[in-house]
């Protein structure tokens, strides 16, 4: 069966880390809107797409073999020390220089996936780098709506999201901006690719992660938004298993879902996952799921011991189980 899922950061991982339980014909599709960090440097200082997230995916699909897993652990291994490649990763350096050697992100991501034996695919959903802008109620005092632009900003505002906003940002001095001195905003473009995935997948996944900065973001790229809507695909939201500070404090389950419908009010689903106990009013969410068209599936996925983070083989547990009556009238099966 193909999968696709679509985030970034911790809560992609976590649903490609489950999901290479179930089948091996997975895509990742990551958000390219980071700005901090080893990403944010490099994406300043090259131009690049920010490669923390896609580094990521790529390491939580290698292969399980001592090769794949050895290059793995390499990606993900991080420079300490005083100097200039301290806090950088030696994925985002060795993604950074296929991208200027190869002149194509998605290129590059193929060729870092065969390095680590990865059997599905890596993508951006956008070859070019994205900015995040965001409305946001609780910073002034008389209660004026704020606009604070960039995903570290939005991700640890004290403030109340209330919606985001996403557009590509082409240097000024790059062949594309012309002859301004500004650069020139445009609206995001996505990666052909990614959408010609989402296209043909028979599940798709949007979840867990950072809400307003890993996962709404996919549906704010027109074409993007499209195929979600457009495909045949089952489409599957697994919620987070604590809300987050600053993008998401205080929110319930159902207002995860209801924030997706106001960002996408066309796309419906047909699954919505959860841990049981993170839900404290399981009837609520129940009917917030069945108006997007879909049903909401509780069990216990959360790694004891662990706040906030899945277990991939309860995760995977639950997936099987929400795709159970969808998979037996398609004729699909999961190993």
């Amino acid at each position: 069966m193909r999968a696709v899922a679509l985030g970034g950061g911790h809560g992609l991982h976590a649903t490609l880390t489950a999901l290479r339980r179930l089948t091996d014909d997975v895509t990742a599709v990551v958000t390219v809107a980071d700005d901090g960090g080893s990403s944010g440097r490099l994406r300043r200082e090259l131009g690049l797409l920010p490669p923390g997230d896609l580094r990521k995916a790529l390491a939580a699909l290698a292969a399980a073999d001592d090769g794949g897993a050895r290059w793995a652990d390499v990606f993900q291994h991080r420079f300490g020390g005083s100097g200039a490649l301290t806090g950088h990763a030696v994925g985002n350096l060795l993604l950074a220089g296929l991208f200027e050697v190869l002149g194509d992100p998605v290129a590059g991501l193929d060729e870092a996936a065969r390095l680590l034996g990865v059997s599905g695919r890596v993508l951006p959903m956008s070859t070019d780098p994205l900015d995040i802008e965001a409305e946001v109620t609780g910073l002034e005092p008389d209660g004026a709506v704020s606009r604070i632009r960039g995903q570290v900003a939005v991700a640890s505002t004290p403030g109340q999201v209330q919606r985001i906003t996403l557009h590509s940002v082409v240097p000024a001095d790059s062949p594309g901006a012309g002859a301004g001195v500004t650069p020139a905003v445009t609206p995001p473009q996505a990666c052909r690719e990614a959408v010609e995935a989402v296209l043909s997948a028979d599940v798709v996944f949007l979840g867990p992660g950072s809400w307003f900065t890993s996962v709404l973001p996919h549906l704010l790229v027109p074409e993007l938004h499209d195929a979600l809507v457009k495909t045949s695909a089952t489409k599957i939201v697994i919620l987070n298993l604590v809300p987050q500070p600053g993008e998401t404090a205080g929110f319930s389950p159902e207002q995860h879902l209801d924030v997706l419908f106001q960002h996408a009010p066309r796309l419906g689903v047909d699954a919505v996952i959860a841990d049981r106990d993170s839900v404290p009013t399981p009837a609520r969410l129940h009917s917030a799921a069945a108006a997007l068209g879909g049903r909401a599936h509780l069990a216990s996925i959360a790694t004891p011991g662990a706040v906030g983070r899945h277990d991939p083989d309860a995760l995977a547990g639950c997936v099987r189980d929400a795709l159970g009556a969808t998979s037996a009238k398609e004729g699909l099966s999961w190993r």
